[in-house]
């Protein structure tokens, strides 16, 4: 009889805080530390309150504490924000770095105490830690979505986000929070030096992005299988594969033109049907995602920036032996030295716009698509293939 109620509803660990909990109708409910007598008796008592109900959900305890929430929250996050194929994607990560202050300042606190005052506070938290305007509004919106869900899941009243919405975002010029400075293209000699730095899966990705000017998600999830090579140039169209043949022509289309391609080439015997590029290739028997994620790629990015170019002085100085003042010099040095992912499709779009002009270039990367005719879609897919063809 108890295999059979696992079936039903099988208990689980939350890895971040190694709690027990089932999952029903997409909330989560937690009983305990997993692995305890506490937990399993809790378990079957659920289950059995459960099957009593007729399997639906047991009113909710209005007491959750914020730290429960943002646990339950983020075991849906987890599991709602992932890729087309499957992957996560970064945004859950973002969702905790939006929450950690929360939690820190008032985990403790009933989640339905939680309103504006508290939310205004959590942002100057964030604002005292240097954040830009930008990325605190950008993080304040997802604290309210998370207790949009909570209120969805009957954790919060729906008046408690009704409360935090009344606050209002972080005016320009109205706050000591700086402005994000403005992402700009990387120059091709900048990109190229901290090539020999990366491993090799990393650096074809970046060739890859600087040629065809394609998103940081549609690089790293790229699939062989995705890849039509009977056509010339080659057609990658994110999500799909190389035999449908009947897809909207304003889907997304990155043809890839002979530079590109020849970056693919050595990637593609070994991939077979499945990703292009595979960190375990370069991470021997490390335990390892068989996918780059965002943030992988980023760190790759930084740290073989930061060693192209070194500092004429300081890198021959050992980390022990340095002053702070020297430290704080290196971090800027490295700081003005690094680009990311964002900055080669921005290089892209500069290049193919100086060349061929504004329609051209958001041909190229995708912007000239959403509501536009069949035909039109078609013309602008004819047009980056010419540009790939002649630049990538």
């Amino acid at each position: 009889m108890p295999r059979v109620v696992n079936r039903i509803l099988s208990l689980r660990r939350h890895k971040a805080s190694g709690r027990a909990y089932v999952q029903v109708d997409g909330r989560a409910h937690y009983l305990g530390k997993h692995g305890t007598r506490e937990a399993a008796q809790a378990y079957e008592r659920f289950v059995a309150e459960w099957l009593a109900r007729d399997k639906r959900p047991a009113p909710v305890a209005s007491g959750a504490s914020v730290a429960e929430v943002i646990a339950a929250y983020m075991v849906h996050a987890i599991q709602y924000y992932r890729a087309l194929t499957g992957e996560p994607t970064g945004e859950a990560r973002n969702m905790a770095d939006a929450l950690g202050p929360v939690r820190r300042l008032y985990e403790a606190t009933p989640a339905v105490e939680f309103g504006v005052r508290k939310l205004e506070a959590v942002r100057a938290v964030m604002v005292d830690s240097g954040l830009s305007r930008e990325v605190v509004n950008s993080r304040v919106n997802r604290i309210r979505r998370a207790w949009r869900w909570a209120a969805s899941q009957e954790l919060v009243p729906a008046a408690t986000v009704g409360e935090l919405g009344m606050l209002a975002p972080l005016a320009k010029n109205r706050t000591t929070a700086p402005e994000s400075r403005g992402v700009g293209p990387v120059s091709e000699d900048r990109m190229r030096a901290a090539l020999p730095f990366m491993p090799a899966a990393v650096a074809a990705m970046v060739e890859f992005q600087f040629l065809t000017g394609c998103r940081v998600g549609e690089v790293l999830s790229m699939r062989a299988a995705e890849i039509d090579r009977s056509v010339e140039p080659w057609v990658y169209r994110p999500g799909r594969c190389k035999t449908d043949h009947h897809e909207d022509l304003r889907a997304r289309m990155i043809p890839i033109g002979p530079k590109a391609a020849q970056v693919l080439e050595p990637f593609l015997a070994a991939a077979g049907e499945g990703f292009v590029f595979d960190p375990r290739e370069s991470a021997g028997r490390r335990n390892v995602s068989q996918t780059y994620d965002r943030r992988s790629y980023r760190q790759a990015i930084v740290r073989a920036c930061d060693r192209a170019p070194p500092h004429p002085e300081l890198d021959a100085v050992p980390t022990s032996k340095r002053t702070e003042a020297q430290r704080r010099d290196l971090k800027a040095w490295r700081s003005r030295h690094r680009w990311s992912p964002l900055q080669l499709r921005h290089a892209a779009a500069t290049r193919i716009r100086r060349l061929y002009g504004l329609e051209a270039s958001q041909a190229v990367l995708g912007h000239a698509k959403m509501d536009v005719t069949q035909v039109y879609a078609e013309r602008l897919d004819d047009l980056a293939k010419e540009i790939a063809r002649a630049t990538g």
